[in-house]
């Protein structure tokens, strides 16, 4: 038991540690929120989601959707629209950053919907969590299985929490106005070319 719940704990440290759309959108809630308690609908959204798509793998249910090319198809359509959506919010936050008493931040409704839809509209955290996640989880059985699928869903807990914890940070420090704004028109440029990207598959995919 104790191997299993090492073994999921670094695979999901592995897949969870790439800068992607959803490690961006957490830690800029933190940054942007003058209270850690406010980014935690983000967080908690997030988590959740995370925790639902490895349940579903690792009961067997990622065979059947993967079976879908439709449902694929529609992932890739409405996903890719909000990416574009989301980078065009981060990229023009510039103008809001330079006034502090007037930071963008979303309120709990937009942080559920945000991080609900770069979690499930994102066909590489699908991939990871269904190919990967529930493809490994295989060799596992009984008490072995519940302990891996358990160190999994942890990692993705704890990370975003402290993704949020570090944005909060630094979000307090007198130089974070700078290095917010980089961030956000960095992060932009990452999630266009996620977005690009998966347009390119669903046309490859036609």
């Amino acid at each position: 038991m104790t191997e299993a719940m090492i073994h999921g704990f670094l695979l999901a440290l592995g897949l969870i540690l790439p800068l992607g759309v959803q490690n961006v959108f957490i830690m800029n809630q933190g940054m942007n929120h003058s209270a850690l308690k406010k980014a935690m609908p983000a967080v908690i959204t997030a988590s959740l989601c995370d925790t639902v798509m490895i349940v579903a793998a690792v009961s067997g249910i990622s065979v059947v959707v993967l079976k879908w090319e439709w449902l694929n198809g529609i992932l890739l359509g409405l996903g890719s629209l909000f990416l574009i959506y989301m980078g065009w919010t981060l990229w023009t936050s510039e103008a809001v950053m330079q006034n502090p008493a007037s930071e963008q931040k979303f309120d709990w409704r937009r942080q559920v919907v945000f991080a609900a839809s770069v979690s499930l509209l994102n066909p590489h955290a699908i991939l990871d969590t269904i190919g990967v996640i529930g493809t490994t989880s295989i060799g596992y059985i009984g008490v072995e299985k519940t302990a891996f699928t358990s160190a999994v869903i942890v990692v993705s807990w704890i990370w975003f929490t402290g993704l949020a914890i570090a944005g909060h940070r630094m979000g307090n420090v007198n130089w974070a106005k700078g290095f917010r704004m980089g961030l956000s028109k960095c992060s932009a440029l990452l999630i266009w070319s996620t977005a690009v990207y998966m347009v390119w598959k669903l046309i490859g995919s036609a």
